[in-house]
């Protein structure tokens, strides 16, 4: 196997999959291209994610487990309030006769049944904790069970294009990501598009579900109004993209388009608390205009037309090509890359999977120089998997992408992470930590120069490979090989 075949099969699994495992070069270095597109024809079917819950059935639990808290709460109050009651009467005319001073102030009695309040509500468990870790888990092992990872990688990409908080709504954050964009990664964006927006994580996140049209009938009756989040981030951040020549007032009509789009409240509705519904109640009558076109459909099928004109909007083709770029190639990648998987966007008609084969089957994508930063959640993937572990401590491997300002499905905004150099660079010293860390606790079963010679081939540098060869000791080897060039960046 030549050097140039080792090193283009090296390159793919850095910049387009999760990074080398052991064997995993010399699997696909025959044709690296041809394996990358292989992948994507494969099933993205998670088969350990069967027993976890819906996102509406993990929504309902934590919303049960927060009725149930604010109830023992309020009883545990009201108890303490009653023995204060009982004795203050029990002690009055102790203190009337001994003339001492009343014993049980009002101050007193209130901050006991607080404490009484907080400590029966901290006895029922908060189920949205463990929900997280086992999604987390989950989504973690399959990066690191993937072949390559370009799949996985693709539905990351669209989980940050598309990304909510977990800080909003932890209990629904990782089945979002498997009940929309993992079903849809690789097929047509339209359909990717209508299943984001009406996701009950993505209206709640951005605070649509109480927006009411201004003529709505819960509108007039409430005196309430509209919010503009879904539909302004649906235009700048998931579709057109900012300065492609949409207006406030296409915020807004787009916004009143959206009024109705809700969930099923978890207290109204046992079965079906916590899945999206369309409250016509909430929803602005009469026709809207939205770039330029007339939408006079009366109920939810208005917005999922305008969705699916944004969706073929040639703006949005751009957008998305240039993101994808961005993500997979270069910080400024190469314009005849973004303008053919723009194209191919618009001629498949947002075929996403078409869209990844344009990509990775254009010399530009392959020529540009391996300088790109790894966002952190890709170079700890990459990390584990060098060393052929299968499976993860969720809880420890959160709070190392915690550390390293990337904490899973916890963007700083609606943008998601971003994946340019300068917003990571600060952080390589915090890398450092975790390198340190993890290559103690692997020390004895992972050999550096085995990881260098049979899992990352020609792709390690000469320096790399002297430092190792300097190091005191075998942790110290692993944490300098994590650390070097040839693992941060792709």
């Amino acid at each position: 196997m030549s050097s140039s075949a080792k090193g283009e099969a090296a390159l793919a699994l850095h910049r387009f999959g999760m990074g080398p495992r052991p064997g995993s070069i010399a699997a696909i270095a025959s044709d690296p291209r041809g394996a990358l597109i292989a992948e994507l024809d494969r099933p993205l079917a998670l088969s350990a994610a069967e027993g976890l819950p819906s996102s509406a059935k993990a929504y309902r639990t934590v919303a049960d487990a927060n009725a149930r808290r604010t109830a023992k709460a309020k009883q545990a109050q009201q108890q303490a309030k009653k023995l204060q009651e009982k004795q203050q009467v029990a002690t009055a005319g102790t203190a009337m006769v001994e003339g001492a001073n009343e014993p049980h102030s009002e101050k007193q009695a209130q901050d006991a049944g607080e404490m009484a309040a907080k400590k029966a509500a901290d006895a029922v468990p908060d189920p949205g904790r463990p929900i997280y870790l086992q999604e987390a888990k989950v989504r973690i092992e399959a990066a690191l069970a993937a072949e390559i990872g370009f799949a996985e990688r693709l539905v990351w990409f669209w989980s940050n294009h598309f990304s909510i908080s977990a800080n909003r709504i932890q209990s629904m954050s990782g089945a979002y990501e498997r009940e929309s964009i993992r079903p849809n990664a690789l097929g047509r964006f339209v359909d990717l598009l209508v299943s984001v927006e009406t996701h009950p994580a993505m209206l709640f996140y951005l605070d649509n579900l109480a927006s009411m049209g201004a003529n709505s009938i819960a509108g007039i009756n409430r005196s309430r109004g509209l919010n503009e989040n879904l539909a302004r981030e649906t235009l700048e951040l998931h579709t057109l993209g900012v300065r492609t020549g949409y207006t406030q007032d296409d915020v807004i009509s787009f916004a009143n388009v959206l009024t109705g789009w809700t969930l099923v409240p978890p207290g109204d509705n046992p079965e079906h608390g916590g899945e999206f519904t369309f409250n016509a109640r909430l929803h602005e009558p009469g026709p809207q205009t939205v770039l330029g076109k007339l939408y006079e459909q009366e109920d939810a099928e208005q917005g999922r037309a305008v969705l699916r004109d944004l969706a073929s909007h040639p703006a949005t083709a751009t957008h998305v090509a240039n993101k994808l770029a961005c993500h997979f190639v270069a910080d400024t990648p190469p314009p005849a890359l973004v303008e053919q998987m723009a194209k191919t966007f618009r001629d498949t008609e947002g075929n996403l999977k078409e869209v990844a084969k344009a990509m990775v089957s254009s010399d530009d994508a392959w020529s540009q120089p391996a300088t790109k930063l790894k966002r952190p959640s890709e170079w700890g993937v990459a990390m584990v998997r060098s060393t052929g572990i299968m499976q993860i401590d969720p809880t420890r491997f959160t709070a190392g992408q915690e550390l390293l300002g990337e904490p899973l499905w916890r963007p700083p905004s609606p943008k998601g992470y971003p994946d340019d150099e300068a917003s990571w660079i600060d952080g390589i010293g915090r890398r450092l930590d975790i390198a340190n860390n993890f290559a103690e606790r692997v020390a004895a079963t992972a050999d550096p120069h085995d990881i260098i010679e049979n899992v990352m081939g020609s792709s390690v540098s000469l320096e790399a490979r002297e430092a190792v060869d300097r190091a005191e000791s075998r942790q110290q080897a692993l944490a300098l090989l994590f650390m070097s060039a040839d693992f941060q960046r792709r």
